[in-house]
C-alpha cells in the first residue's frame, strides 16, 4: 500500500473530474511527495500548478477547487493551499493505520510492485579481466549491480543479471603463458616470473592442475602449440575462482557472455559492421587530432569509423586498428547489439571509474544498433579507499600485491561489506573504515539497522516473558485494535513505515540502490528513538503488562518496523538477525 500513490491517483481523478478538459499528459507529471518542511503536513503536490498553463487558469484557483473536493475525503484531516499553489495535506490516522493491517497482510510483499511492468531488464556487472581472483576495486560495483538488479526483480522488472568475460584480449595469452611457468614449477623447475607476466600464488594450482592432467608431456613443445590447451583450462579455472569470490558476497549471475564469441570470421562484430555499413553508419575517414593530450586510441589515418556524432557522441570512433584487428569499442557495438537481439531494450552497464570516457560513445551505439529503441544507462562506481580508524589502511594480501574480495570479506563480513559499500551514492568516492565497520554505535549503518531489527524481535521475547498467555501470532496482530495507537511517537514510526513503498519504487526507476540504504537507516533511527522514548516515559513503552490490548497495537507496530526492515535488507542482501552478540 503507497500512500503517495494513492493520492496521486485521487489527485488525479480529482482533476479530470473538475477540469474534463484537462490533458492527460499533464496529469502524468505532478507528484505527490514528502514536503519539504513536515510541519507543512504529510503529503504534498504541485499537480495545480503543473496543469494550470494547459488549463489557462491559475494554480491557486486549481488548488482551492482541490482543497474543497478534498476537504469531503474521510482519509483527509485537512488540506491547505501553500505559496504559489501546492497542496498540502495532514492525513487522517485512520488511513495511516491502514498501512499498518497493510505490512501484516503483504508481509515480504509489502513494497513490491509492478512499477517495471515486467519490462526486460539486463544488467551487466563486474565484468572483471579473467586473469586472477577478484580484488577491492571491483567490490562495488559487484555489490551496486547487484542490488540493483535485486532492486528492479522486487519491483517488478524482468531481470538478467550478466557478466562479460574479457576473454579475447592480449591479457589472456600473457595469463596462459605465466601459468606455463607455473606449469614448469610444478615439474620441479625453478622460475623466476619476468616482468609483464602475473606473479601471484593463485596461478600456483593450475601449474599442479596441468601436472597432473598432462604429465610432463607438454615440457619442450612449442608454445604455440600448448597455449591453446593452458588457456582454455586457466580460463576455466579463473572463471571458477571468481565465481567463488563473488560467492561470497552472495553474488550470482544468470549469463556468462564469452567475448571471444564475437570474434572469428562469422562472428558477431563482422555481423554488425555489415549490417552498420549496410546501414550507412560506417565510412572511410580521418579524425582531427584531439585538442589537449592526444589520447592512445587516436591514429593520424584514413580508417574505417563508426558515425558516433548523428547519435550523440562527441567523435566519431575507430572499428579498426592498423593492424586490422578490431577496437575494443568494435566489440563493444557488437555485444550490445546481440543484447539488443535477445530482447532487452533497456540495458544497464556497471562501471569502474576508469570507464567514465565511455558513457557517451555506449550510449551512441545502443542508439544505433537498435534505431533509437533501447537505452542504456551507465552507472559508474567511483573508488574505495581502504581506511582503518581515519588512516589509509595496508592489508595483508593473500595474491601478490591484490587486496581480494575474499581477504575484505574475511575481515569484516559479507554484511558490512555490502551496506557499507551501498550507504553512499555509486558516483561519489568513498572511504571504507575497517574500525567503522566493526563499531557497535550509530556511526555504524549496518550494526544499527542490524541492531534495530534484533530489537524489534527483543521486543517480542519481552512480551512473551510480561504476558506469557498473549497470542502475538500474525493472525492476532492481524486483529489487534490499532485505534489504541494515539501518540504524535507512534505515527511518527507509522509515517516511517509508509515511505517504504515510495522508497523502493523511486529508487528501482532512479536507478539508485543507495536509497534503501539510506532509508533503512533513517527507519532504524525512528525505532530507536521510539525505544528511547520508552525508557524515559513508562506510558510509551511497547510492553504494557496492565494493558495487553495496548501491547497488542504497539507490537503490530513493531511487526511492521521489522518487516519493512527484513524487506530492504533482502534487497541490499543483507541478513537480518534476531540478535547481535
Amino acid at each position: 500500500m503507497d500512500v503517495f500513490a494513492l493520492f496521486a491517483n485521487r489527485v488525479s481523478a480529482a482533476l479530470a473530474a473538475l477540469y474534463p478538459e484537462v490533458p492527460a499528459d499533464a496529469l502524468a507529471r505532478f507528484v505527490v511527495e514528502p514536503p519539504r518542511d513536515p510541519g507543512h503536513g504529510d503529503l504534498s503536490s504541485n499537480a495545480a500548478m503543473v496543469v494550470s498553463k494547459p488549463l489557462g487558469r491559475s494554480p491557486r484557483d486549481i488548488a482551492a477547487a482541490l482543497a474543497e473536493h478534498f476537504s469531503a475525503d474521510p482519509d483527509v484531516a485537512s488540506v491547505e493551499v501553500a505559496g504559489p499553489g501546492f497542496l498540502n495535506f495532514r492525513i487522517a490516522n485512520r488511513l495511516w493505520l491502514e498501512v499498518l493491517r497493510a505490512v501484516g497482510r503483504e508481509g515480504a510483499a509489502f513494497g513490491r510492485s509492478d512499477v517495471g511492468k515486467g519490462e526486460r531488464v539486463n544488467v551487466e556487472y563486474v565484468s572483471a579481466n579473467p586473469t586472477g581472483p577478484m580484488h577491492v576495486g571491483h567490490t562495488r560495483g559487484a555489490v551496486f549491480g547487484d542490488t540493483l538488479a535485486s532492486l528492479m526483480a522486487y519491483s517488478g522488472y524482468a531481470v538478467t543479471r550478466e557478466y562479460y568475460i574479457n576473454d579475447a584480449g592480449s591479457q589472456v595469452d600473457t595469463l596462459a603463458r605465466s601459468t606455463l611457468l607455473r606449469y614448469r614449477e610444478a615439474l620441479g623447475e625453478s622460475i623466476e616470473i619476468p616482468p609483464g607476466l602475473y606473479p601471484g600464488d593463485y596461478l600456483v594450482p593450475v601449474g599442479e592442475a596441468l601436472k597432473r592432467e598432462f604429465g610432463d608431456s607438454l615440457a619442450g613443445r612449442p608454445e604455440d602449440e600448448v597455449l591453446p590447451l593452458v588457456k582454455e583450462r586457466v580460463l576455466a579455472a579463473m572463471m571458477e575462482l571468481i565465481k567463488s569470490d563473488l560467492a561470497k558476497l552472495n553474488i550470482h549471475h544468470d549469463v556468462f557472455f564469452s567475448e571471444r564469441q564475437l570474434h572469428g570470421q562469422g562472428g558477431d562484430i563482422d555481423l554488425t559492421l555489415k549490417w552498420l555499413r549496410d546501414k550507412g553508419m560506417i565510412y572511410e575517414g580521418r579524425l582531427e587530432p584531439p585538442k589537449g593530450k592526444t589520447p592512445e586510441d587516436w591514429e593520424d589515418r584514413e580508417q574505417t569509423l563508426f558515425r558516433a556524432t548523428d547519435w550523440g557522441d562527441d567523435v566519431d570512433r575507430p572499428l579498426i586498428k592498423s593492424d586490422g584487428s578490431y577496437t575494443y569499442f568494435a566489440a563493444d557495438i557488437a555485444y550490445h547489439r546481440n543484447k539488443y537481439l535477445r530482447g532487452f531494450k533497456h540495458m544497464i552497464n556497471v562501471l569502474g571509474a576508469d570507464h567514465s570516457g565511455y558513457v557517451k560513445r555506449l550510449q551512441a551505439a545502443v542508439k544505433a544498433i537498435s534505431g533509437g529503441e533501447a537505452e542504456v544507462d551507465v552507472r559508474i562506481c567511483q573508488l574505495v579507499r581502504l581506511m582503518k580508524g581515519g588512516e589509509p589502511f595496508k592489508m595483508s594480501k593473500r595474491s601478490g600485491d591484490l587486496v581480494t574480495v575474499a581477504d575484505v570479506v574475511e575481515e569484516v563480513g559479507a554484511d558490512a561489506t555490502r551496506f557499507m559499500l551501498l550507504f553512499r551514492r555509486n558516483d561519489a568516492a568513498m572511504d571504507f573504515d575497517f574500525a567503522l565497520v566493526k563499531e557497535q554505535t550509530r556511526d555504524n549503518p549496518v550494526f544499527y539497522v542490524q541492531y534495530a531489527h534484533a530489537r524489534t524481535c527483543s521486543v517480542f521475547r519481552v512480551a512473551e516473558r510480561e504476558l506469557p498467555g498473549l497470542d502475538t501470532s500474525p493472525a492476532a496482530l492481524q486483529a489487534a485494535d490499532l485505534d489504541r495507537l494515539a501518540t504524535a511517537a507512534e505515527f511518527e514510526l507509522v509515517r516511517a513505515v509508509a515511505q517504504w513503498p515510495r522508497t523502493v519504487a523511486a529508487a528501482a526507476v532512479a536507478h539508485e540502490p543507495h536509497r534503501i540504504a539510506f532509508y533503512l537507516y533513517e527507519l532504524a533511527a525512528a525505532f530507536h528513538g521510539f525505544w528511547a522514548k520508552g525508557k524515559e516515559d513508562v506510558s510509551l513503552r511497547f510492553v504494557n503488562g496492565d494493558d495487553p490490548t495496548l501491547t497488542l497495537a504497539r507490537l503490530a507496530l513493531v511487526d511492521a518496523v521489522r518487516q519493512v526492515i527484513v524487506n530492504g535488507l533482502s534487497i541490499l542482501g543483507v541478513s537480518a538477525p534476531d540478535e547481535l552478540s
